[in-house]
């Protein structure tokens, strides 16, 4: 899935019943993560910790959505598994997961082709992460491999900027950012229209080649 793809209206059986993406969905943001196997050890840790942040997420109105290539009932051992080795969880596991042992999910969301989906080599690199917007569109991937957990406050960090930006939408979000620190004014306000914008100021930075087009401003 790209950039700006709308996420197929796919039906599918979860930890937590059938579902039908969009309806599921609703007016919330979603992050849609994958996994190439039940019982692996970096993607027991990550469903872990997103589950006990689980909290985070709906403050910023975004469901959380698992997929992973096994069966319903192998998935249900695994959250008791996860549950047992991430105690700090609250309460019951907080979000589904979706079953597709077949791929064909994995398939429709361009995460492999068909011709290999039978593969059980490429089929580890079933390791996307989809942040969704509440009009089905992808607004962010990120691909790991299974060497590597992601990292949840990641996640929450760019859920922040893209929520911010598009509330905001002048505004860029620079490297590092965290919220409550310096954006950046896009290049195509000028600085009358920052002034209006940003009443209480922003920062111009002069650069060596004469081009000015870096101001910030933390009166967002």
């Amino acid at each position: 899935m790209r950039l700006g793809q709308t996420v197929p209206n796919f039906e599918a059986d979860t930890t937590k019943g059938p579902i039908k993406f969009h309806e599921w969905q609703g007016n919330s943001w979603v992050v849609l993560f994958s996994h190439p196997a039940d019982f692996t050890p970096v993607c027991t840790t990550e469903l872990g910790r997103i589950a006990v942040h689980q909290p985070e997420f709906a403050k910023r109105n975004t469901k959380c959505l698992a997929h992973s290539v096994d069966a319903l009932h192998s998935h249900v051992d695994w959250v008791n598994d996860i549950k047992s080795y991430c105690l700090d969880i609250p309460g019951d596991f907080p979000y589904p997961i979706i079953a597709d042992p077949t791929r064909d999910l994995a398939v429709s969301l361009g995460m492999l082709d068909e011709e290999q989906k039978k593969d059980p080599e490429v089929g580890k690199t079933i390791r996307a992460l989809f942040i969704i917007s509440p009009d089905h569109k992808v607004r962010l991937s990120m691909f790991y491999p299974m060497s590597t957990g992601r990292n949840v406050d990641e996640i929450l960090r760019t859920i922040d900027s893209l929520q911010l930006t598009d509330r905001l939408k002048v505004v860029a979000t620079p490297a590092n950012w965290t919220p409550g620190t310096k954006v950046m004014i896009l290049p195509t306000v000028t600085d009358e229209e920052a002034h209006k914008l940003f009443p209480k100021g922003f920062d111009k930075v002069s650069m060596p080649s004469g081009v000015n087009y870096v101001r910030t401003t933390e009166n967002y």
